[in-house]
This record gives C-alpha cells, structure tokens and sequence, in this order.
C-alpha cells in the first residue's frame, strides 16, 4: 500500500462515501490505498464496512477498544495515555498505525467534509507532494501568514489558530523554486474555519459563520517562508511518512483543562520548524474540500478554546527558538523541550506528551 487516508469518526457515511468516489470517478488508483477510520465503542461499525466493500475499497474501523488492543500488540502498552481519546486529536493512532505499516503518504480528512466533483482530491494532493517547480511564497513582517490573504481585502477573515496579537500583518511575496514537500493543506468552501471569538464576530450562535466561501475566493496555491508561521488544518491534508514525528496531534478535551480546537493548529507549528530546517515546503491552496460544520453552540466551543487562546499567541516564539541538530527525532525532541520549559501548565504538559510520542515511534521503527 502506498497511501493511508485517516478519518476520525462518529458520523454517517456520506463524507466517506463521496471521496471513494471522487477517487474512482478520477481513476485515483485504490488498490494503493488504504481507509482507516477512527471511531468510538458506542459506533456501529456496518455502515462503515458496507460502503468500503460495495466500492471496492480496503480498509479497516477501529474503535477505542480496538486501538488500545492494536498498540498492546505492538509492546505500546504504556504509551497509550498519551494518544489522544474521544476527540479528533485521536488522528494520532492514524499516524502511529502509518508509521508502523510504512505507507509512503498520509492522508487526514474530517467526516463533515466534501471533496470537490470537479477536483481529483487524491490525485492533487499528491501531484503537490512531488510538485517541483515554481511557486508564490508568501512572508510577514508578523512572521506568521494568513492562509486566506487572498480574500482579505474583502471578508477579513483569519483562520482558527490564527493570533490575536499577530492582526494586521503586512504580506510580501517572490517566486521560489520548490524542489521538496512535505505537506500539503487543501483549503474550504462553503463555512471557513474559524475560531469561536471569530464565529461570534462573524455573528453567528451557531458555532459556524455567516460567511461563506467559494473557490474563487483564493488565489494560486503558495508556500509560507522560512521562520515565518501558519495555520495548518488536517480537515483537509496530505503529507509524507517522515512528516509524521512531528505532525503529533496534542490531546484535545481529554486533558485536565478540557482544553480543545487546538490539535492541528500546534502540530502545524511544529511541523513548520521541522519542513524549514530539512528545506521542505508546505504547499497551501488546492484541493479544496466542501466543509459542511454542523450547527452546534457557538459558546461551546468558546468554552473549549479559551483556555488555549493565551498560549496560542506565543507558542511559535517558543518552538522557533528551537535548535534544529541531528535527526528529525532529534529536532522534535529539541522542541518538545522547550515546551516542556514554557510557564504556562498545558504547553509544559503537551512538551512532555510530544517527547514521549517521539520515544514511542522510535521504539517501533
């Protein structure tokens, strides 16, 4: 198998069903591909079986219990604390479970999305892996880019992870050539990703926005400069098996501050430092998928996010002071050190949980 395209679930299966079939309808090679979907106990698995077998497509639905029996038999068993539960943040057994079978890409999708008919999400995603040539990269005098500076001008929007303190940055580009990549992020239509204080300003109740997107609204893919920053989504994301040490998805909700919404964001920021030290780029922009966010209450995820919103604003000045040597376990470990020295209780705590997960996939490598 070349590729494993992770899901973490507890929805239906139309999301699933539809990029099956943009594959098939894109002659996207499945037999390649593997579908690991994530869920809970409380799942019926069938439905999920069901439209793997009537396209023809492989894959396994692993539940909670199921993965804490998987990292037993691979003599994991005092690691499992430290992979997330019971929240999306759990796309980290999708990492492990890459690592372990050796695929050469990943992939992470959400279950409220849509890939695009008129778009190979697949195919796109990885053509931008092996994509060499030129490109637009993007810098900010804020050292952090905003990935929707296409349609800023217009919308003002920022994305979820996005700082505060950073607003109003001052954008430059040049064309770079692009020889390696080892992400790609696929952007949104339709509801942006947007933080809950964002979703409020935007004057929705209904934790998604009153704005809403279209293709047109970006511009070209680009890639972000080094030792400047972004958000990196997995809503919608392809990267490769030596990206995994750091792309560690931090426990969300399951964390003595109930913590949430920040998963991705972190790991995006400590995958940015690692691409900038072995002059890999991340590519941004297509394929976009159709986010499709459920209503659910706006002060919800307020609740859930607030707690991280102050770390949030310094975080990349922390991991930027980093020094990259050695391997990439190495240079993960030099990151999560310095977390680990941060003041603030839950950057200390999410320091220690990456150096135990860089421990962890050395063990099994």
């Amino acid at each position: 198998m070349d590729s494993l395209v992770i899901i973490a679930t507890i929805r239906g299966t139309e999301s699933l069903d539809s990029y099956i079939k943009n594959a098939l309808n894109n002659n996207f090679d499945l037999s390649k591909t593997e579908f690991l979907l994530l869920t809970e106990d409380f799942v019926d698995k069938a439905p999920y079986k069901k439209v793997l077998s009537d396209n023809g497509a492989e894959g396994k639905i692993l539940n909670q219990t199921d993965r804490d029996k998987e990292m037993e038999a691979l003599n994991l068993k005092k690691y499992i604390d430290i992979v997330p539960k019971r929240s999306k943040a759990e796309e980290s057994f999708g990492l492990l479970y890459l690592w372990v079978n050796k695929f050469k890409y990943g992939f992470t999708i959400d279950d409220d999305t849509f890939p695009l008919k008129e778009q190979d999400f697949f195919g796109m995603h990885i053509s931008n892996l092996n994509f060499k040539g030129k490109m637009a990269e993007y810098e900010s005098d804020k050292k952090f880019v905003n990935v929707m500076h296409h349609s800023f001008n217009r919308l003002g929007l920022y994305p979820r992870g996005y700082p505060y303190s950073l607003m109003g940055e001052k954008l430059s580009h040049k064309i770079v050539n692009v020889s390696k990549v080892g992400i790609t992020q696929g952007l949104w239509t339709n509801i942006p990703d947007l933080d809950a204080v964002r979703i409020l300003m935007d004057g929705d109740l209904n934790g998604q926005a009153k704005t809403r997107l279209e293709a047109s609204d970006y511009g070209d893919d680009f890639t972000v400069a080094k030792s400047n920053y972004l958000t990196v989504c997995s809503m919608n994301m392809a990267f490769r098996r030596d990206m995994v040490p750091a792309l560690y998805r931090f426990k969300m909700l399951d964390n003595p501050w109930k913590i949430d919404r920040f998963d991705d964001i972190w790991s995006g920021l400590v995958v940015k430092k690692i691409c900038d030290s072995i002059d890999y780029k991340i590519i941004t922009g297509k394929p976009f998928c159709q986010h499709n966010k459920g209503p659910r209450s706006t002060f919800r995820d307020l609740l859930g996010e607030s707690p991280g919103l102050e770390p949030n604003e310094t975080l990349y000045k922390l991991i930027d002071e980093a020094e990259m040597h050695g391997d990439t376990f190495e240079k993960v470990s030099a990151i999560a050190g310095k977390m680990r020295e941060s003041k603030h209780p839950f950057v200390s705590y999410s320091g220690n949980h990456l150096s135990l997960w860089v421990e962890m996939l050395k063990r099994v490598s």
